[in-house]
């Protein structure tokens, strides 16, 4: 596991490095953190890190890295030391940069947006009106469910899904191979022909 102050300084030198660090505030932050978690989960069957994300009325909040940046408010973060890099390892690094990469040009409230409308963060909610406060858990089973959602949307946009699936079903359908693909092989086997 990480901190998740270091997945959030990540994204902030993301943001820097891409000239887009205007946009980077502490609500855009706490989602690609929410993301970051769901997908982790997903892939790997663990939390990429131990601190709890809840259900608040903006959306997802890991409130141990919401109080370190909430001087800022909305204003842009500023860009942390890369000292922190050193204690993420490579394998978090390439989810990070993942995340980032699907997620890191959306807008903090289109991010916002996109969390109020999944089911992670409305069954935390249990019905609350929409600016009422909370400071419910999202569940890690829930964020992980979602993360498996997150993962085939990514795998689906990805440039060489369509002509590659197009291939395979082409050579499904020609082939007399006994060498059929299990269930529950077809991702590892998809992340094999993209890479």
């Amino acid at each position: 596991m990480i901190d998740s102050l270091n997945a959030a300084r990540y994204f902030i030198v993301r943001a820097y490095e891409d000239g887009i660090e205007a946009e980077m505030t502490n609500m855009k932050v706490q989602k690609l953190l929410y993301y970051s978690q769901s997908l982790h989960l997903a892939l790997y069957d663990e939390p990429l890190f131990e601190e709890e994300i809840q259900a608040w009325r903006y959306g997802p909040v890991c409130p141990p890295a919401y109080r370190f940046y909430s001087e800022f408010e909305a204003n842009q973060l500023p860009v942390p030391s890369q000292n922190f890099l050193l204690q993420i390892p490579d394998e978090k690094k390439k989810l990070l940069e993942e995340v980032w990469e699907y997620f890191g040009g959306y807008h903090a409230y289109r991010l916002s947006d996109m969390t109020h409308g999944e089911f992670p963060w409305k069954k935390a909610r249990k019905g609350l009106p929409p600016q009422a406060s909370s400071t419910e858990p999202i569940l890690l089973d829930d964020m992980k469910a979602l993360g498996y959602q997150k993962l085939d949307v990514i795998e689906r946009d990805h440039l060489a899904y369509e002509p590659v699936m197009t291939e395979t079903v082409k050579d499904a359908l020609t082939s007399q191979s006994s060498n059929r693909i299990q269930k529950g092989e077809v991702r590892d086997w998809l992340n094999s022909l993209l890479d």
